[in-house]
């Protein structure tokens, strides 16, 4: 058969016009389902954040929401602001990240270029799994058991920061564990048959090429546990002004000063400030985001 026959003999859309109509049918189908599930995803998102923008904006535009405490401030008075909150969480979220992102990274690395295949690998994947698993009340109540109970130490900062280390450690393991298997191994084989040590090949090229998604995950960690309530109402107690001793005294935070101002202040100015305390969390939870989104993409792999 010529050419010219083939082409006769096969028009264009005559023997797959109906499979190309079901198939057309089935792709719109689909594609509908997934937006009308895309758009109920995003109602409740939408409508929280409405709230509490909506509620809480009338404090954090004010300038003194965030260069004042509430030391000295009466209850039904609209002065005052969140200061000695903001910094209570960043303080906590900060020791926390500064003890579990080494722990977080070294056990990724050891499972991904070191713990495979051995028993060692096995169990540490398995107590990371039941790690992610746990509630944080309970990692509170570990803290406190330990911390408070048996060491006899002082309710603090540092005992909340240990709690938020249970709770980040497990995700900052699996977020560096999973870039890591991202690399390739032609890279690694690469750097092998040049003579390059594993531990240097680990250092100059393996972490560089995974460190904007490990970089992400950990941003993403820190943005998880800022929000923590139980961790701050059993392991530290109420402030209402700044204290920067970190293993001693009260120190309020976000979550704290929310629960404190609901339960002890349920008039207008009592909501006036659990608003604007959970916008400020969510706004710090934004920039936590944002952080880890140009971070990645400048820590990203250039293409040459």
């Amino acid at each position: 058969m010529t050419p010219t026959d083939l082409s006769a003999a096969v028009k264009p859309g005559a023997a797959f016009h109906k499979t190309s109509v079901r198939r057309r049918l089935t792709n719109n189908v689909a594609a509908a389902s997934f937006g009308l599930c895309f758009l109920l995803a995003l109602v409740p998102l939408i409508s929280v954040l409405y709230m509490v923008i909506s509620k809480g904006i009338h404090a954090v535009v004010k300038p003194q929401w965030w260069t004042n405490s509430m030391y000295r401030v009466a209850p039904d008075s609209y002065a005052g602001g969140a200061y000695h909150a903001i910094f209570g969480t960043l303080a906590q979220a900060l020791i926390a990240a500064l003890i579990s992102v080494p722990i977080g990274v070294l056990v990724g690395i050891y499972l991904v270029e070191y713990g495979q295949n051995t028993w060692l690998g096995r169990v540490t994947t398995f107590m990371v799994d039941v790690l992610a698993g746990i509630p944080s009340i309970v990692a509170t109540l570990f803290i406190y058991g330990v911390w408070i109970t048996t060491l006899g130490l002082p309710q603090s900062a540092f005992a909340v920061s240990l709690a938020l280390i249970l709770l980040m450690v497990p995700v900052v393991v699996r977020s560096s564990e999973e870039m890591l298997k991202l690399v390739p191994n032609d890279l690694r084989e690469a750097s092998y048959a040049l003579g390059v040590p594993k531990w240097k090949t680990i250092v100059r090229i393996v972490l560089p090429t995974a460190a904007s998604g490990m970089v992400s995950g950990v941003f993403l960690a820190i943005a998880r546990v800022i929000g923590e309530t139980a961790p701050v109402l059993l392991l530290v107690g109420v402030s209402d002004k700044i204290n920067t001793d970190i293993f001693d005294g009260n120190m309020s935070s976000l979550p704290l000063f929310i629960y404190q101002q609901f339960s002890s202040n349920p008039g207008e100015v009592g909501q006036y400030r659990v608003w604007g305390a959970a916008l400020t969390l969510v706004i710090l939870v934004a920039i936590a985001s944002a952080l880890a989104a140009l971070v990645s993409k400048l820590l990203a792999p250039k293409s040459r």
